[in-house]
């Protein structure tokens, strides 16, 4: 919106210029986002906290009752500050640009009707895994099917490390998509266990990308660094500098001892968002080192099921997800969330190492 009102201004007075630089308005996102969630999170708190809608904690697994009744559904905050972030400060004609928003409301909007069902029955029963999967699964397919009617990209697959090497998945791109989508906003939603332990490495992820599209839709540092170039992808540098000002105003209140959770309405929206950042800047393989914590903790998730199943209930891990597995080693929780912070900042930098590493 002030792109379209006042970059036109330029022609008057050449400060206006600067609304035209993506560069300049990612940083404001940022700003504008975070403040948003600072400054809204306390009265959507106490709002919270009147309605008694709180934190449903399961008697199994390590011993967070004393959590529960804090609030949650924080997500729905962090949504409608991207919203309006994107809004003011990007360029609404960009197709991806409103692909990305659709991603991250409806899917918002699965992980809400499961939060409502939650706190409403007070119990810890909302949708089933397969309604999940199956709602998830159609707005992923929706969001593939318009990016590659209306965008400009193909079904090759970039590999990091490697420049020239791009298969050709054909037809096998649809799925694999699906599930870059699904799995990401469901591998996010798997770690957010602990406080602040999911939107550290969200941040991260969400810089990382920040990099990838914006240089993704910058055709001559695309060609040099011989990445795909997607037209007009550098424009989700806004989106994605609203993630990340969303996140760290958000972590500001889910910082240890947390005082808000972001409930499946924050978790699986973000994680598809960057499951969609990943398909559009042709990054998807990247996804697996930038967020190698969110895979780590999925993956720690369907070893512990498979295993449990074939050897008739034999455990690989103490306890699944993989931060349980240290909490029940003893590790106090404020460690295990730094520790899988200072993991995370280190495979976002390898992952920003591949543009060299090729």
């Amino acid at each position: 919106m002030l792109y379209h009102l006042l970059y036109p201004l330029h022609e008057w007075h050449v400060f206006f210029n600067v609304f035209r630089y993506i560069t300049f308005r990612t940083i404001y996102a940022v700003i504008t986002a975070g403040l948003l969630v600072y400054f809204l999170m306390p009265p959507f708190i106490n709002y919270m906290k009147k309605r008694q809608f709180g934190q449903v904690i399961r008697e199994i697994g390590p011993d967070h009752q004393h959590k529960a009744g804090t609030p949650t559904m924080g997500g729905l905050v962090i949504i409608g500050a991207v919203v309006v972030t994107v809004l003011l400060w990007g360029n609404l004609k960009n197709l991806y640009l409103w692909l990305c928003l659709g991603v991250l409301v409806v899917f918002g909007f699965i992980g809400f009707l499961d939060d409502w069902r939650k706190v409403t029955r007070k119990k810890n029963l909302g949708l089933t895994g397969k309604q999940k999967l199956l709602l998830q699964g159609l707005v992923a397919a929706l969001f593939l099917y318009l990016a590659l009617k209306y965008g400009t990209f193909d079904t090759r697959l970039a590999v990091p490390f490697f420049k020239n090497f791009r298969p050709d998945l054909g037809l096998l791109y649809f799925p694999f998509t699906v599930l870059v989508i699904v799995g990401s906003s469901n591998a996010v939603n798997l770690t957010d266990g602990l406080d602040g332990l999911a939107i550290g490495p969200f941040v991260v992820v969400a810089l990382v990308y920040m990099l990838f599209v914006y240089l993704a839709g910058h055709a001559k540092l695309a060609a040099y660094l011989h990445l795909p170039y997607v037209p007009g992808a550098g424009e989700l540098s806004v989106f994605c500098g609203a993630l990340v000002g969303a996140g760290l105003g958000f972590l500001w209140y889910n910082a240890y001892p947390a005082e808000i959770f972001m409930g499946d309405v924050g978790s699986l929206s973000l994680g598809a968002s960057l499951g969609a950042l990943a398909v559009i800047s042709k990054q998807e393989l990247l996804l697996v080192l930038a967020g190698g914590v969110f895979v780590a903790e999925a993956v720690s998730v369907m070893l512990q099921v498979a295993f449990f199943k074939l050897t008739g209930g034999r455990r690989i891990f103490l306890m699944a997800p993989l931060h349980h597995h240290f909490e029940k080693k003893g590790w106090p929780e404020p460690k295990i969330i730094v520790r899988f912070w200072i993991i995370a900042s280190f495979l976002g930098l390898i992952a920003v190492s591949t543009l060299k590493l090729r």
